[in-house]
């Protein structure tokens, strides 16, 4: 009986796995939608093709070394046996060990995703993808080691034992992914037009909004795998609890996030700017993902709050700067994803304010620096960015050799 027991709960956590995997590759639709709706139509294609793209990149890089750097051992045999050590060489675990290879490694193109739009409209395609090469099958990886791999940061010191927290990757995933952007964005430089002689800002509206608004509803739709899974089971009274916990509070930061956002936009601007409404969904997402799992219903709506009300600031802060992200990737990925790592201590004291803060740090400064390398050296050899001439008429036609929209030929 006991051990009809263990196989049931076996099936049923690697299967609750495997969907919450399925969500989390869904937000790769999610990001795709949301970037095509941002950009101009003329650069369309080329950011389809990135996200398709850097989502194949990052599972063979993933599976071909990733996974062994960030879990280390024979880990990656025995995933694709199916016997063995899974995740952190936990044993006896009960879920499937390919179906933990699975979930990790839509995590890693999400990450890569969060790159793309930032650097949108103006970066080479092929520039693009090597770095996702790099990203997906070391750098990534490494932070991930000393995090969820629970590795010491270059042997010294290990972020769990200061106390670092972070359930589902606020930091790990969406900190990391708005670092490697920062550093990309810096490298390739602002799209042409986007800021004046005179330190004037000026708006290069997207082109589609109810594709970006699809998309946000998409990416929403995938975080509750994203959190939700990141419970590691479901099939006992306190895992089940634990997840619908989790999957409240999820919903709940997001839609704190999208009134917070709305709110401040039209204080700021006069108007209910969707854009900015969009970005404080994906705001207080972010925000609650390194601790789903501890808030009230109440606290993780504020918590959401929080993080639609800085989204905004950032973003309009980060343009003054004349950092240009055409899809405010850096600021609700990166800006509030170490806000959700700095909330964490205030409902789960098994974390600390100077754990979150060196775990942040270790995070954001690994990531940066070894992406502004590998961004530097691309940029070396084949370069980053496209010529003016392509950037004027739209990668589209320059890096793909087609148009989003044919029939309407000649938008800009």
């Amino acid at each position: 009986m006991e051990y009809d027991i263990f196989q049931l709960q076996y099936a049923l956590d690697t299967f609750y796995f495997l969907v919450c995997g399925a969500l989390v590759m869904w937000m790769a639709a999610g990001f795709a939608m949301l970037e095509a709706g941002l950009v101009r139509s003329k650069n369309t294609v080329e950011i389809l093709t990135k996200n398709v793209t850097l989502f194949a990149v990052a599972c063979i890089m993933y599976m071909v070394v990733g996974y062994s750097i960030m879990y280390g051992g024979d880990i990656f045999l025995s995933t694709i046996t199916g016997s063995g050590a899974v995740e952190g060489g936990e044993e006896n675990a009960t879920y499937a060990p390919s179906a933990d290879f699975f979930f990790q490694v839509v995590f890693v193109a999400t990450a890569m995703s969060i790159v793309s739009g930032a650097v949108a409209e103006r970066m080479k395609l092929f520039a693009f993808l090597a770095f996702a090469v790099v990203m997906t099958g070391f750098i990534y990886p490494m932070e991930g080691s000393w995090t969820w791999g629970g590795n010491p940061v270059f042997g010294m010191y290990t972020l769990g034992d200061l106390g670092f927290l972070d359930f589902a990757g606020s930091g790990i995933v969406h900190m990391a992914g708005a670092a490697a952007a920062l550093a990309g964005v810096i490298l390739v430089g602002a799209r042409k037009g986007k800021y004046g002689p005179n330190g004037e800002v000026n708006a290069i509206p997207g082109a589609n909004l109810p594709l970006a608004t699809l998309g946000t509803f998409i990416l929403w739709l995938g975080w509750f795998g994203f959190n939700g899974g990141s419970v590691l089971a479901t099939a006992s009274v306190d895992s089940a609890n634990a997840v619908a916990v989790v999957f409240m509070n999820t919903n709940l930061a997001a839609a704190g996030g999208c009134i917070g956002a709305l709110i401040v936009a039209k204080l700021l601007f006069g108007k209910a700017d969707l854009t900015m409404a969009l970005n404080g969904c994906l705001a207080g997402l972010v925000a609650i993902t390194a601790g789903p799992d501890t808030p009230s219903a109440l606290q993780a709506t504020i918590f959401g709050a929080l993080g639609g009300l800085l989204v905004v600031f950032s973003i309009t802060t980060l343009d003054k700067l004349k950092i240009d992200d055409p899809v405010g990737a850096i600021s609700v990925h990166g800006v509030v994803g170490l806000l959700g790592l700095l909330l964490v201590p205030v409902t789960n004291d098994g974390a600390s304010f100077s754990g979150q803060i060196i775990g942040a740090l270790t995070i954001f400064g690994w990531v940066f620096v070894t992406s502004a390398i590998a961004f530097f050296v691309i940029k070396t050899v084949m370069g980053l960015r496209v010529s003016e001439e392509e950037e004027y008429e739209g990668v589209d036609v320059s890096e793909c050799g087609m148009e989003a929209y044919p029939e309407f030929a000649g938008t800009k």
